[in-house]
């Protein structure tokens, strides 16, 4: 049920929270959570009693192992304030337990009741246009507010001490999609707060900001104003990271609650939104014991590649696996056109998702609502309590998991290649584009999409992640570079990582400002070329060298070598004279490392063909190598077993020959070869020694 109104959001932080190494640590033992989760968010609350064991029976039937609850009942939770309820949500997770269905319990706070924000309006969030909110929605709180945050933890902590030690809770999620912001003027005098404690004075702010532009230059902390466009660069960059850390202080707000009572066991997260970036994912992200995502389609069909890449994206917050907490079943009722999904396409999504490290699919809804804003919504049971076509294909993913369990369990992606991913990159490209078609989510995926198609997986990480376990690290779109991000790229080429560059990257600092020196920056020296000019482009430009002939349609970067050690790979063909003949691709080895820049957009044909050149340069071994086009490869392993999930998107049935014998864990027994018709699945174990 993603939230879909992307209006103007609200924001609260108390001072920077300092950000720690991420630790992979491994989640405490529940023998009630499922090896793999196939789950559905169940609201009983909205039907009497006497209907859910006959709700529950359906989902055992159909191997629903999990089901997740509470999220948006807080008007039923506690009708009145400080007269809490929760005898119906004690009677509902006995209920589930009867049914071997374990229990994610869900915080109420994206939905405030009526009497909340009637006794307390300052509790409403401002909008940007200046109006209050109202009641009727969600996401219309101020989380901003003080008193918000006091309600919100309140009623955590009574969830959490009725259920932290409920042996069939298995974890909790926080609120519900975090979305919307605040722009009232006591969030306005929080952000000052934060700027001062970030800045410490006015004069280093204006400074690094240069705020002597347009006179903007402060006299005082009070003159400034939030801006979410058309401001000065450094200060959009600035209130998104006020937003992001605020986020993660209302999480940790309950979050803490919760943690005060329940038992280790019992796991925390929030579901996020995919490539949604209202603020820093890694940020908020830190706090929880795994990430999760709600993973929807909209409109169309499937893209194996952009979801895929979504799922490496959620698994690279935290770098371990994942769940996916919301997807839909079959169709959706929030866009203009709400088309369902073909017959076998939901069940190739589940696989999707847990070829790319999740270990849990949870289908948003179980049943439709008798009223409220999403009664079209696709479900897996109808509202006359009778299963809908889909929950058929729905039982057959369910019998799946069950069978594949055990030979996924203790896997996770394992990738000698990453794409970097910054949310700061984002925002200041997004802010001013200069060509309008550059968008730099679908400049990540021009590299990430033959990468995995050759090496069957990538992760998708933060720029200041660890990085010596790969031996390609491919940076697109990578604009503003903090030092700590200088640093650890540097010391990953000059310890024999192979670094790539894309366009782009390297032109900011951390103030959202432009370097002194010529892109890429800090790494300019190291590369021995600089970038002499960017181009937006309005005509089709050549592009040939090492990778063939290629064409740039959107944005070309002209190149100057600096050294001579340096090798240039892909120079422009005539075009606008500025670019004729000039270098648009370089490379340079850095000791047992190497260094490369990609100035120029390549088309999918030459990207791919410099996606081997990367491969082999790094010596990484391609999988599968003839593998079809509109196949798709994930792969999972552990120290011991090496799982490969193939997936056929394309309309006629393909047969893949495998280069040695594997075991098929649906059908059984070993192959050398399968046959996939449209959206076919086979999941393949290696045994051991066959890599």
């Amino acid at each position: 049920m993603i939230f879909r109104r992307w209006v103007k959001r609200s924001a609260f932080a108390l001072l920077t929270l300092s950000v720690p190494a991420l630790a992979q640590v491994a989640l405490p033992p529940d023998a009630r959570r499922p090896a793999l989760g196939l789950g559905a968010a169940w609201y009983p609350e909205q039907w009497p009693e006497s209907r859910w064991d006959a709700d529950l029976t359906l989902m055992e039937q159909a191997h629903v192992n999990f089901v997740r609850v509470g999220e948006f009942a807080w008007s039923t939770i506690e009708p009145h304030e400080g007269e809490f309820h929760l005898e119906w949500l004690q009677h509902a997770v006995r209920a589930a337990e009867r049914h071997h269905i374990a229990v994610v319990m869900g915080t109420p706070s994206a939905a405030p009741p009526a009497w909340l924000t009637q006794k307390y309006p300052e509790t409403l969030r401002t909008m940007e246009n200046g109006r209050k909110d109202g009641h009727g929605n969600r996401q219309q709180f101020d989380w901003s507010d003080p008193t918000y945050r006091e309600l919100s933890r309140k009623v955590a902590e009574k969830m959490s001490e009725a259920f932290g030690h409920d042996a069939n809770v298995i974890g909790w999620q926080i609120d519900n999609e975090y979305a919307n912001e605040s722009f009232g003027e006591t969030t306005q005098a929080q952000f000052q707060r934060w700027l001062r404690a970030k800045y410490g004075t006015l004069e280093n702010l204006n400074a690094r900001w240069t705020t002597a532009y347009w006179s903007e230059t402060y006299q005082d902390w009070s003159q400034i104003p939030i801006e979410e466009h058309g401001g000065n660069p450094g200060l959009m960059l600035n209130w998104k990271e006020f937003v992001s850390d605020t986020w993660r202080s209302y999480q940790k707000n309950q979050l803490d609650a919760i943690r005060a009572h329940a038992e280790p066991r019992q796991m925390i997260t929030t579901n996020m939104m995919g490539w949604f970036d209202a603020y820093d994912h890694y940020t908020v992200a830190q706090d929880l014991d795994f990430a999760s995502w709600d993973d929807y389609v909209g409109t169309g069909h499937l893209d194996p590649v952009r979801n895929g890449a979504t799922h490496d994206l959620t698994r690279g917050f935290l770098r371990k696996n994942f769940w996916v907490m919301e997807t839909q079943p079959g169709f959706v009722n929030w866009q203009t056109d709400n088309n369902a999904l073909d017959k076998g396409e939901v069940r190739a999504m589940a696989w999707n998702a847990i070829g790319h490290g999740s270990e849990a699919v949870e289908y948003w809804q179980w049943r439709s609502a008798l009223n409220g804003q999403e009664q079209y919504h696709g479900t897996l049971v109808g509202a006359d309590g009778t299963p809908v076509p889909l929950y058929g294909e729905v039982k057959q993913i369910g019998e799946e998991f069950e069978k594949v369990a055990p030979v996924l369990a203790g896997t996770t992606v394992r990738s000698q290649i990453a794409v970097l991913q910054d949310y700061s990159s984002r925002w200041a490209i997004n802010w001013q584009r200069h060509n309008k078609a550059f968008d730099p989510v679908d400049a990540l995926l021009s590299y990430y999409a033959p990468l995995h198609k050759l090496a069957g997986s990538v992760d998708v990480v933060a720029d200041t992640a660890p990085l010596t376990q790969y031996k390609l690290v491919v940076a697109p779109a990578l604009n503003v570079l903090t030092p700590e991000a200088a640093k650890n790229l540097e010391a990953y080429v000059r310890t024999g990582g192979n670094l790539v560059l894309g366009q782009r990257s390297a032109m900011k600092d951390e103030d959202n400002s432009l370097f002194p020196e010529r892109q890429p920056g800090p790494l300019a020296a190291m590369l021995g070329a600089r970038v002499e000019q960017f181009y937006a482009l309005d005509q089709t430009v050549p592009v040939s060298g090492v990778w063939g002939d290629a064409q740039d349609t959107t944005w070309a970067e002209q190149l100057g070598v600096t050294d001579q050690a340096t090798q240039v790979l892909m120079r422009y063909g005539t075009s606008n004279g500025w670019l004729d003949g000039q270098p648009a691709a370089v490379t340079r080895k850095v000791g047992r490392g190497t260094i490369t820049y990609i100035g120029t957009g390549l088309d999918a044909a030459a990207m791919r063909r410099a996606a081997e050149w990367m491969l082999k340069e790094s010596d990484i071994a391609t999988v599968l190598p003839e593998i079809p086009a509109d196949v798709d490869m994930a792969i999972r392993s552990n120290a011991k077993t090496r799982v490969l999930i193939l997936t056929n998107y394309g309309s006629e049935m393909r047969v893949i020959k495998l280069p040695h014998a594997m075991h098929d864990v649906l059908k059984g027994g070993d192959t050398t070869s399968v046959s996939l018709p449209r959206f076919g699945v086979v999941v393949l174990q290696e045994s051991a020694g066959s890599k």
